[in-house]
């Protein structure tokens, strides 16, 4: 996918509600996983990453840094991100437990 054209989200809008549900791409432009939920605020809070699995099910969650993922909307107003790992990196973090 070409995130070129995509409107990258402000600080402002990096909210619970817009963020949880989005899909995560990774360094390969790969699909590598959705937001679970989001701990924290703004640009210091994490983002809860379901990574492998199939359909929701056997996937690993992962906390990941708000700041370290750059989120955008598709032409649909579809807000999803692009972070710096792939799937198999995001695989061998540790697993995050609430």
């Amino acid at each position: 996918m070409d995130h070129t054209n995509h409107v990258r989200l402000t600080r402002s809008e990096l909210t619970p509600a817009l963020l949880e549900g989005a899909t995560i791409y990774g360094a390969d432009d790969h699909k590598v996983g959705k937001i679970d939920h989001v701990h924290g605020a703004g640009a210091g809070g994490f983002a809860v990453i379901d990574v492998g699995g199939f359909l929701g099910i056997g996937a690993k969650p992962v906390a990941i840094p708000i700041s370290d993922l750059e989120f955008m909307r598709d032409e649909d107003g579809d807000v999803h991100a692009v972070a710096s790992w792939t799937k198999d990196e995001l695989k061998m973090m540790p697993e995050h437990r609430d």
